[in-house]
């Protein structure tokens, strides 16, 4: 791992170990543990012209409280370490699946993207009963040697009891490291791919927006349907794989379902 991942991992297990430590009997009480998967239709890979059948794990893990929290199938894996009033925070970790160059035509010549994850910590802010502000922050282990931040707002109502519309915009940031992986064409590379070089910087990397249709089937079952669209934009938009062979608008439709099971702590 490298030196910079290690130290940012550290600091934010630290800093929610002291927060959880100050709190008596921080463990104790009653907890919730979601699990649940997704399939979906989107590009094959980021940046890419193309769609194709894929999946993805719902993992979540909190204290219980008066009233069940709003979360999306955007969030990553998350921990919650505080939970109270309008604010939830925590330890947040993605799962991040390799590109491997072999795999695609378009990617031939490019270096390939190892199977890693990204860790980092997430901070939810609800200001109103039907809004839920969301920000993760996460460094790259082994896929990437970047940090990935994410902000998105979701409103959400109650069309029936059992039945919720929600959505709203979403951004994210990347660093160079990122970047890198994903983009960055070498002299080398673009003579075996055939891709105009490219060196990518950190910046912006998408703007969307995505909705989501949710059904409460049973108590503790819920099955959802989603599309989620993001433009690229800044160095990701303009990288010679985007422009040369891929697109700058990616679309995702899918649906969800998901178990949530409680348990209490002693």
């Amino acid at each position: 791992m490298p030196v910079r991942a290690a130290f940012f991992i550290s600091a934010i297990s630290l800093m929610f170990a002291g927060a959880a430590s100050a709190q008596e009997g921080f463990w104790s009480g009653d907890w919730y543990l979601t699990l649940g998967g997704a399939g979906f239709v989107a590009p094959k890979y980021e940046g890419d012209n193309g769609r194709s059948l894929q999946f993805s794990p719902i993992i979540s893990l909190g204290r219980q409280g008066k009233e069940t929290r709003f979360s999306s199938r955007n969030d990553s894996a998350s921990f919650a370490l505080f939970d109270r009033d309008a604010v939830r925070a925590g330890i947040a970790g993605k799962l991040i699946m390799p590109r491997d160059s072999d795999d695609f035509d378009d990617l031939k010549g490019l270096k390939s993207v190892k199977l890693g994850v990204e860790a980092g910590a997430f901070v939810d802010i609800y200001p109103t009963d039907w809004l839920r502000t969301r920000a993760e922050v996460r460094q790259g282990i082994r896929s990437h040697d970047g940090v990935v931040v994410d902000v998105s707002a979701d409103a959400f109502t109650d069309l029936t009891p059992d039945l919720r519309l929600s959505g709203g915009p979403r951004v994210t940031w990347a660093s160079n490291g990122y970047k890198d992986a994903y983009y960055k064409v070498t002299p080398d590379q673009s003579a075996a791919s055939g891709l105009s070089a490219y060196d990518p910087g950190s910046g912006f990397h998408s703007v969307g927006v995505g909705g989501a249709l949710t059904w409460k089937a049973m108590e503790n079952l819920e099955l959802s349907s989603f599309v989620e669209y993001k433009r690229l934009v800044g160095d990701a938009a303009d990288s010679s794989l985007v422009r040369e062979r891929g697109a700058r608008d990616q679309l995702m439709l899918g649906v969800s379902a998901s178990y949530k099971f409680g348990f209490t702590l002693p």
